[in-house]
């Protein structure tokens, strides 16, 4: 009925999953709060595409991490999940 073995993979399963999405939304966090706000004067003085490097950050940066994070928890989860035999 209950097996002891599985409910600890189970166990580690989730824990690493947790762990992945707090260190890549931690990441977009910082990328969102650090290059958007706190350092925006000294990003301001590199220029992409004519625009300052801070207001991009602030405007379409965060959003294009956040894209790109999304991938590499796709990519991190479905190793997980062949990892732990979950797979589709």
């Amino acid at each position: 009925m209950h097996d002891p073995q599985n409910a600890r993979a189970m166990q580690a399963y989730w824990k690493t999953n947790v762990r992945y999405m707090t260190v890549l939304l931690a990441i977009w966090a910082t990328v969102s709060y650090l290059c958007g706000i706190v350092f925006v004067r000294e990003l301001n003085t590199v220029h992409l595409g004519g625009f300052p490097l801070g207001f991009w950050f602030a405007q379409q940066g965060s959003i294009y991490v956040f894209i790109l994070l999304i991938l590499v928890y796709f990519l991190l989860m479905d190793r997980l999940d062949k990892r732990f035999d979950v797979h589709e």
